[in-house]
């Protein structure tokens, strides 16, 4: 048995309860990790609450969590390349929030001694996400492109990478997130009303790209204002919006999936010294519950995770 955060029924928060569960066995091409840390994001709450229930189906009782790091204890048939003792970080088949996660073997890398195991386990999602968006938009160096909720978990890797990449940056954000992303070299703004006008001001050449990573609803509509059309702007947070305005959503699912590029490239810069991973907060495993709830509730300045 293994102790797992689990939930049986949609709901709020309150739902999350520790529960044993049994052991996962890794099947052929997957892992079997000790998650010594697991991120935490807004999806893990729409899952929980049924939103998202017709495109991310689950069965009771569900572990939250779709990525983490940890140690490798038992290896699969047919995994070439990891073994048992290595410490790996990526996106995870079995729920995050637990001692114990199944993984494919083809969706994790090694962990770099210097990254820690809670920055490990913020960035398999974000990297992935932000490698996925740029490549769909299409992004020339030396051109601009929006990001909504630029200092979330997403966008602080998202605007980092496009930096790197030669790209002009302006990111929407609260007030006192904007020195943040100042230093990540992004120009800031502050979301909400009037947010045409002043992303205008600050590029008056135009913007080329948006991607959104917020989902509140008016992101979108500003964004085929401001680029001009529906072709180059991607959201990662609004399918129902992406809908009704005729743009992209991306889930990373099926063959979207961008993972090992996506690592490859956060890693590099990392030791480069030109990507930093900043963590909200960590939370232990048994306040589960409140690290949803502060993930949900928006206004970070990175991500959050829960250590086990």
């Amino acid at each position: 048995m293994t102790k797992s955060i689990t939930f049986s029924e949609y709901g709020a928060a309150d739902v999350l309860h520790i529960q044993d569960v049994d052991l996962p066995e890794p099947g052929p091409g997957q892992l079997r990790i000790k998650v010594r840390a697991a991120g935490v994001n807004p999806l893990d709450t729409k899952i929980r609450e049924g939103v998202m229930k017709q495109v991310f189906p689950v069965r009771f009782p569900s572990v939250p969590g779709v990525e983490g790091a940890g140690v490798i204890e038992a290896v699969g048939d047919g995994v070439e390349g990891l073994v048992a003792g290595d410490e790996v970080f990526g996106h995870l088949n079995t729920g995050g929030y637990a001692e114990q996660a199944v993984a494919e073997a083809a969706k994790v890398t090694l962990k770099p001694d210097t990254l820690s195991w809670e920055q490990a386990a913020a960035l398999p999602v974000a990297a992935e996400t932000s490698y996925r968006a740029l490549e769909l938009l299409g992004l020339r160096p030396g051109e601009t492109l929006l990001v909504h909720a630029a200092a979330g978990g997403v966008g602080t890797i998202a605007v980092q990478v496009a930096v790197a990449r030669g790209l002009r940056v302006i990111g929407t954000a609260s007030e006192s997130n904007h020195e943040h992303l100042r230093a990540l070299g992004v120009t800031p703004v502050t979301y909400g009303d009037g947010l045409v006008e002043r992303v205008r001001a600050v590029a008056p050449d135009g913007v080329d790209a948006a991607l959104d990573a917020a989902g509140r609803g008016g992101e979108i509509a500003a964004s085929v204002e401001l680029t001009g059309g529906t072709d180059r702007v991607v959201t990662i947070a609004d399918a129902v919006g992406a809908g009704k305005a005729g743009v992209r959503f991306t889930s990373g699912s099926g063959a979207e999936y961008r993972g090992v590029p996506a690592f490859e490239e956060a890693l590099a810069l990392f030791a480069a010294g030109k990507l930093e991973i900043p963590i909200h907060r960590a939370y232990p495993l048994e306040e589960a519950a409140a690290a949803q709830d502060a993930s949900a509730g928006g206004h970070l300045t990175g991500k959050i995770v829960i250590t086990v």
